[in-house]
């Protein structure tokens, strides 16, 4: 190595490793997680909702630090859900989570390119969120259900329990659109068989 070659590699080097050292110091994204749900706020430490917190906290993502939650509960007015969907959209957070079909309904109207996870759904295909539970497609997927496919099992089960039945209520949330609907649908087609 000659004389000169000596002082660049000197002085070189350590502006090479500098954008390393400044990288490092950049400070950590913080992601912007909205939480739509259609339940009142829960009183309780041991709801749920606050499992994912918990559960985002053992993957790293600290709230406060490098996670914050946006949550907005409807009470149970679903009246209330598209205009907080907007509002969550216009925060411009990084996921949507919605609780069940009508926060997942609002979501989807309020946008196409924001991730939207839903939580669980008894007909994604059917309320139009996803294509297929294969290939969901677009911007929306979660978790679902799939109670119509089990109810004629649920009912036979419920026939071995109890000799003789003959008549079954069921109780459903028609707010809850198709979902309900497909529920009450199968379990009757079910019974009919």
């Amino acid at each position: 190595m000659t004389v000169r070659r000596r002082p660049l590699i000197a002085f070189g080097l350590p502006l090479l490793a500098a954008p390393g050292v400044v990288l490092a110091q950049a400070k950590e994204k913080v992601w912007r997680v909205g939480w739509l749900i259609n339940i009142r706020r829960p009183d309780s430490d041991a709801h749920f909702t606050n499992a994912f917190p918990r559960g985002m906290r053992e993957l790293g993502y600290v709230e406060g630090k490098t996670l914050v939650i946006e949550r907005r509960y409807s009470d149970g007015n679903a009246q209330n859900l598209p205009g907080m969907a907007a509002e969550l959209v216009q925060m411009n957070v990084d996921v949507l989570v919605s609780g069940s079909s009508l926060p997942t309904a609002a979501a989807q109207k309020a946008t196409s390119t924001i991730p939207i996870v839903f939580l669980a759904d008894g007909d994604p295909v059917g309320n139009g969120f996803v294509a297929s539970l294969a290939r969901p497609g677009g911007n929306i997927t979660g978790l679902s259900t799939i109670a119509t496919e089990l109810n004629p099992k649920l009912l036979e089960l419920l026939g071995a329990m109890v000799h003789k039945l003959v008549r079954v209520a069921v109780l459903s949330n028609p707010d809850e659109g198709l979902s309900a609907a497909a529920q009450v649908s199968s379990l009757q087609a079910a019974g009919k068989s």
